[in-house]
């Protein structure tokens, strides 16, 4: 539990508020998640807070680095904290979990206003026509089909000394399959 009566308050008012929202999350009883915005929204982000041991006379510590927000320029990241920073030094001395918390919900459009979705460089799909979007399309590596130690000697055994396979290795060999089928040429 926390060291401190005002914690312990705050902490009890924090979890009758917001007991059964979604958003809200605690991690501990100094460490607590709120989700600003919708999971389908494009601008939500996820703000994390937690208390130093001598809060509400310290400020809180404010962090947007939930794998969550992965998808938020650093510089709206920053923004973000530094207008959460202002609403800090304003409520310094006391519990101001809520009003943080609320205030950001509140002004959650203009804190995301300069918000441009990121685009990961790392692609993680293992669909073969998947490509990076950055990738312009004419520069697309063609697969190559995937031949067994056995497909790739029987294909070596066809081939010329230069790798090339002789003109007509895959010619229906009318003759030979003419005369296995019985018929014969009529004169």
């Amino acid at each position: 539990m926390a060291d401190n009566e005002d914690q312990t308050m705050e902490l009890e008012v924090l979890r009758s508020i917001y007991e059964g929202d979604e958003c809200f999350k605690e991690l501990s009883p100094t460490s607590f998640q709120y989700r600003i915005g919708d999971h389908d929204d494009p601008k939500a982000f996820l703000l994390e807070i937690s208390w130093p041991e001598m809060y509400p006379e310290l400020p809180p510590n404010i962090s947007l680095n939930a794998f969550f927000n992965n998808g938020i320029a650093t510089s709206v990241k920053q923004n973000i904290i530094a207008m959460l920073q202002e609403q800090v030094e304003a409520n310094l001395g006391t519990a101001m979990m809520y009003t943080l918390f609320e205030w950001a919900k509140d002004n959650q459009q203009q804190l995301m206003e300069n918000h441009r979705l990121v685009v990961n460089t790392m692609t993680t799909s293992t669909n073969e026509d998947s490509v990076p979007s950055n990738i312009p399309s004419s520069k697309k590596k063609e697969k190559k089909e995937q031949l067994t130690k056995s497909q790739k000697k029987k294909l070596a055994d066809k081939t010329d000394h230069q790798g090339e396979l002789p003109r007509g290795w895959n010619w229906v060999d009318v003759v030979k399959h003419l005369s296995k089928t019985g018929c014969k040429d009529e004169e």
